[in-house]
């Protein structure tokens, strides 16, 4: 039959966990970066074949079908919020792994099938969008528990490394014919979740993510900033679509990642985070600048600028969200799941309103001038809501909540991270002395803070000294003193 479907040809010993585990080395090349941390990429591949910007043109394709796919990955990962206590931790479980990688197969089955059974494609579309919003949303929240157990170094070195790795593999996969299109986008999703079953295997027990649960207010500025920036996206989405890529695969989205990677890569823990946003910001006004000049949102000037804008902010939630979870312990089943699914439904409000903009042209109001204004309040308010906040180490008006299960703990936790702040205020530390202060408050040795930092180990020890001298102490019990600790509350002595 035919086909319908158009395809394009730390000086400390470290400790024998960490001994085993080369990802914790001091990146000094792309080597640095553990081959199964790329699988995240695998997933945003998948997803931009089958549903997203896709280079093949499944009749199951529609309109409906892309909103169900959306509508069905937020039920999910509201749904996983709400019962994150009762399923949480996937890490240790084989049900997420196992239903997610069948359902996103069931997927790329029915959506390629359509190509070859025509009489498929009625129905074909849309269960192949419901079994893949829960298996995408099964995968996402699989890799953000992954991330949360990661210092944001780390956090943003392997996350800018998968985007590109994601980006690649979708260049070699424009190569194949469609009967191997198919079974090589099949392959994905399996794939990816094998890649982080073994990510979770490299992490040392103590590392992985807890299992006692931790009560924790919704990060609302965190939240409130995805969706603003996700609404402006929204808006531009389906006009960015037109062009000859996707948006995980998009010259702008994969020159973001690769700066980001090169510079954490060589800067390590002296990487300032703050230029991601500020590196993003004037972008994505140039997009919105772009948009009535050139007029159509289909300008490659405007898509690329909105590309990059747009990976550099999900790099920058990213970063918040897993360092919530790294620096608390919250439940990253829960917290990555309220993000996700308010940044799939602002998205989809911004579809919604930009594809009812045009009613405007009616009454003399130009659609592209609308949508972009629309765009700049919103990205205005992002802006104001990030700009509150002093930097990726706050708690994004959060607070611990009574009853957990190890509330008291997590309390303490807070608390000391608090008392660092307060400290690294009074005595004017940098933010890289803050980091290290809170590390040596949790009796962390200089080999676990080189590791933990992605630093040299005289530059730990610099730290260290410079911390002393401002503080004008000279032992960790006087730091200890100073902080109001004692051993109980802090571990075990180095």
């Amino acid at each position: 039959m035919a086909s319908d479907c158009v395809s394009p040809t730390e000086s400390a010993r470290p400790d024998a966990a960490a001994e085993r585990a080369p990802l914790f080395r001091r990146p000094r090349s792309v080597a640095a970066v553990p081959v199964v941390f790329l699988g995240l990429g695998l997933y945003r591949a998948w997803i931009e074949i089958v549903f997203v910007g896709t280079f093949v043109v499944f009749p199951a394709a529609t309109v409906s079908a892309r909103d169900l796919f959306d509508w069905a990955m937020v039920v999910t990962a509201l749904g996983c919020t709400l019962l994150a206590r009762r399923i949480g931790p996937f890490f240790d479980k084989r049900w997420p792994f196992v239903l997610g990688s069948a359902m996103l197969v069931a997927s790329t089955t029915l959506m390629f099938a359509s190509c070859w059974v025509a009489s498929l494609a009625a129905w074909a579309g849309y269960a192949a969008a419901v079994a893949g919003g829960f298996g995408i949303a099964l995968v996402i929240l699989t890799w953000s528990e992954l991330y949360g157990c990661l210092n944001p170094l780390r956090v943003a070195l392997y996350y800018s490394a998968s985007i590109v790795a994601g980006a690649v593999v979708l260049y070699v996969y424009r190569g194949f014919m469609l009967p191997w299109l198919f079974v090589m986008t099949a392959l994905l999703p399996p794939l990816s979740f094998w890649a982080a079953s073994r990510g979770f295997a490299h992490l040392p027990p103590q590392e992985r993510p807890a299992t006692a649960w931790t009560r924790f207010s919704v990060p609302w500025k965190a939240v409130l900033f995805m969706a603003a920036y996700a609404f402006g996206y929204g808006l531009m989405e389906n006009g960015m679509y037109g062009g000859v890529f996707g948006p995980h695969s998009a010259p702008g989205a994969v020159l973001v990642a690769v700066l980001v990677f090169v510079g954490v890569s060589f800067q390590g823990g002296r990487f300032d985070f703050s230029l991601i946003y500020r590196f993003a910001l004037p972008l994505i006004v140039a997009a919105l600048f772009l948009v009535p000049v050139f007029g159509g949102t289909q300008n490659y000037a405007a898509g690329f600028c909105m590309a990059a804008a747009y990976t550099a902010q999900s790099i920058l939630i990213m970063l918040i969200c897993a360092n919530i979870c790294y620096r608390y312990g919250v439940s990253a089943i829960w917290l990555f799941g309220v993000e996700r699914g308010v940044r799939q439904i602002f998205m989809w409000l911004g579809r919604v309103t930009a594809a009812g903009v045009g009613a405007l042209e009616s009454f003399g109001i130009g659609g592209e001038v609308a949508v972009s204004a629309l765009a700049v309040v919103a990205v205005a308010l992002a802006t104001a809501v990030l700009l509150s906040e002093r930097d990726l180490s706050s708690r994004w008006g959060a607070n611990f909540l009574s009853g957990g299960t190890d509330s008291a703990a997590m309390i303490r936790k807070q608390e000391l991270a608090d008392r660092c702040d307060e400290i690294a205020r009074t005595y004017k530390l940098s933010a890289r002395e803050e980091e290290v202060l809170l590390l040596l408050a949790q009796r962390k040795t200089v080999g676990i803070i080189e590791r933990e930092l992605l630093i040299a180990n005289g530059t730990a020890k610099a730290h260290v000294r410079h911390i002393y001298q401002k503080l004008d102490i000279h032992t960790r019990q006087e730091l200890f003193d100073l902080l109001g600790l004692d051993g109980r509350e802090t571990g075990p002595q180095d």
